[in-house]
């Protein structure tokens, strides 16, 4: 009788010893070689159908090291390895994940609406740097009002630091931040305290260094070129064991680390002219190996191709939703006054804030100019939800050439409007580690590559940074950062005493958080929902229909990136309170208790006044029937008075 497997390679476990499993299609003679005691003890597989050599071991047991011979002589780790204990270059390590005593058995998942995501780079999180001292923050992090976790990539790499993105280990967690184990209590304590854990995965390439997957098969193609080299086999001769190793892996997060989704890494890189796409393939995986859990799978396309989360049956991929790269752009301009580079079409204008809102994407197959062609599909029928806004990520914190964080690149006040603005905003926000309070630590990019490897990284990385014109000039290699030297990591770790230290930021996160959570109003499902108007140079309104008749639970949000803005006349009708109603100051952001310097009347006697830099909203708020007739009678004065000026001075 065949033994019962949880993946289709790999080395597991069993009662009478451990089974292992390797696709070897163009060798003849494939070995498993024990390294855990004494001399190396070698053990033929026997070979199987369709390239496939597999043999259940006695007397092998979970921690035992192993490696693959293939032919003669060369010796190489699992292609399905769980554990690497030294590294991509040395032997894979058996693992058994039954052995963990999982307590979040009352955990039902996670859907996309209504969350909260926070990236984190494990490395630089905590000082420590590991899983279990992450651990420790989640309590801090549920506290602050997130509730999914997005760890990046964390499939086994080369070197003693790095993003995680040149992982050639993808079924073995790196050694670098734990165990396995460590791993998945870091899952099952986030779970106790309501957080979600999803994980960035990368299937449009593997790492230059390490990477011993072509030893085994053709699971590289040069059928589809990528950035990084040759793209992965999903769509030639033998790609059916690929798209299943792939496919597997992303049901084993889910199933053996209890993760609640995946976050794609740059799916436009992932290339398959197979009928059915390998990315439905992963979403059907992901789904069934949660076993009835709710489960979240985000990604990063590029082209902004609305396809990805549209549903199988209407032609789609299936996903949940999609990275808003326009959001991000529109911010960094309205933050900080460049448009360069990849931001150049992108102006930061009320009106693009207020399409963000309404619409997600800003460009739905518009010429693009800076890539001179047109970008992004119709999304017109994707929920609010589907669109994960940003203003800060490890990308676009690193493209900063200098590594630093928006509210060192914008003004307090501009930067206090912003974090509303994402807060608030119908779509999903996410923040990157230690924004929530104003980290000063930057974040570089970093890997430990070898010195020949490391030298070329350094030069393309400077060269992909020319495109900004702020950073073109003759010494920039010299300038940024160096990804191999550990002090670049270093300096990227967090000061999570910052949180203290930071109050005031820290407070102005947490404030919005729970308004978000706790207000009606701004639980968005539906962008029927929400109306925003410009109402000047960088000055907006959005407002939010709770969807009663009388209106008296809607919410304005005001937003003026600029100068003091008055508005003597307001031919605008979404400033309209709710008959019998005038607005109220439900928040600012130039509130003393983030840094601000108080928040005077909005509505003011003479018109609308919204304070330069800045952000409030607005709750309705009933005026007793004296002060409704006493307002309405004032404002006949004020007109009055104001024709009587208008006549002398015209008679004068």
């Amino acid at each position: 009788m065949s033994p019962r497997r949880r993946l289709p390679v790999g080395a597991e476990a069993q009662r009478e010893g451990v089974h292992f499993r390797v696709w070897a299609p163009h060798r003849e003679r494939v070995e498993v070689v024990l390294e855990s005691e004494g001399t190396p003890c070698r053990v033929a597989l026997d070979a199987e159908p369709g390239g496939y050599f597999s043999k259940l071991v006695p007397g092998v047991a979970a921690g035992d090291l192993y490696r693959y011979r293939l032919g003669a002589k060369d010796c190489f780790p699992d292609p399905a390895s769980r554990f690497q204990p030294e590294g991509p270059h040395g032997p894979s390590q058996v693992i058994d994940p039954g052995a963990f005593e999982w307590g979040d058995g009352d955990w039902e998942g996670l859907s996309l609406p209504g969350q909260v995501i926070y990236e984190i780079h494990v490395g630089t999180f905590t000082r420590e740097g590991t899983w279990q001292a992450a651990a420790r923050e989640l309590p801090a992090l549920a506290e602050l009002g997130v509730t999914v976790v997005e760890a990046m990539p964390v499939a086994d790499f080369v070197g003693r630091f790095g993003w995680g993105y040149d992982g050639v280990n993808l079924f073995a967690p790196t050694r670098l931040y734990g165990t396995p184990d460590d791993f998945r209590h870091f899952v099952d304590a986030a779970h106790r305290v309501g957080i979600g854990v999803t994980l960035d995965v990368v299937y449009n390439h593997l790492g230059p260094d390490g990477n011993y997957l072509p030893q085994f098969g053709p699971y590289l193609s040069d059928r589809h070129k990528n950035e990084w080299g040759d793209g992965i086999n999903f769509d030639g001769p033998d790609a059916a064991p690929v798209r299943e190793y792939f496919a597997a892996n992303a049901g084993y997060w889910i199933d053996e680390f209890h993760l609640d989704g995946l976050r794609l890494d740059a799916t436009q890189a992932i290339h398959d002219d197979s009928r059915e796409h390998i990315l439905v393939e992963v979403g059907r995986r992901v789904r069934a190996a949660a076993r009835g859990r709710r489960t979240i799978i985000a990604n990063e396309n590029e082209p902004q191709r609305a396809k990805m989360v549209r549903p199988i049956g209407r032609g789609g991929y299936g996903l949940d939703g999609l990275w808003n790269d326009d959001f991000h752009h529109s911010a960094t301009v309205a933050l900080t006054g460049r448009n360069e580079a990849y931001y150049s079409d992108h102006l930061g204008t009320p009106q693009e804030f207020i399409s963000a809102a309404k619409y997600g994407y800003l460009f739905q197959g518009q010429r693009y100019s800076w890539q001179e062609h047109r970008r992004g599909t119709p999304a017109f029928d994707l929920a609010p939800w589907q669109f994960i806004n940003f203003t800060q990520n490890h990308d676009q914190v690193a493209n900063s050439g200098h590594g630093k964080r928006c509210q060192h690149l914008s003004s307090p006040g501009r930067y206090r409007a912003m974090t509303a603005v994402l807060l608030l905003f119908p779509g999903t926000p996410m923040l990157f580690q230690g924004q929530e309070f104003a980290a000063s630590s930057p974040f570089y990019y970093f890997a430990d590559h070898k010195p020949e490897l490391a030298k070329l990284i350094r030069e393309g990385r400077a060269e992909f940074m020319t495109q900004f014109r702020s950073l073109d000039h003759p010494d920039l290699i010299a300038w940024l950062p160096d990804p191999r030297d550990p002090a670049t990591f270093e300096r990227c770790k967090l000061d999570l005493s910052q949180r203290e230290s930071h109050a005031h930021q820290y407070r102005l996160h947490k404030d919005l958080l729970r308004l978000r959570r706790e207000d009606p109003a701004f639980r968005v499902r539906d962008t029927r929902w929400v109306d925003g108007a410009v109402l000047g140079p960088q000055a907006f309104v959005i407002r939010y229909f709770e969807g009663s008749p009388e209106g008296t639970s809607d919410r304005l949000l005001l937003v003026n990136f600029g100068r003091d803005l008055h508005l003597d006349q307001a031919p605008e009708p979404l400033l309209a309170a709710p008959e019998g109603h005038g607005w109220a100051v439900l928040w600012s952001s130039e509130s003393t208790d983030y840094g601000g310097c108080g928040t005077p009347a909005v509505e003011a006697a003479d018109g609308w006044r919204l304070m330069g830099e800045a952000a409030v909203v607005l709750a309705p708020e009933r005026l007793p029937p004296g002060d409704w007739l006493a307002a309405h009678k004032a404002a006949e004065e004020r007109a009055k008075e104001k024709k009587r000026r208008e006549r002398t001075r015209l008679t004068e």
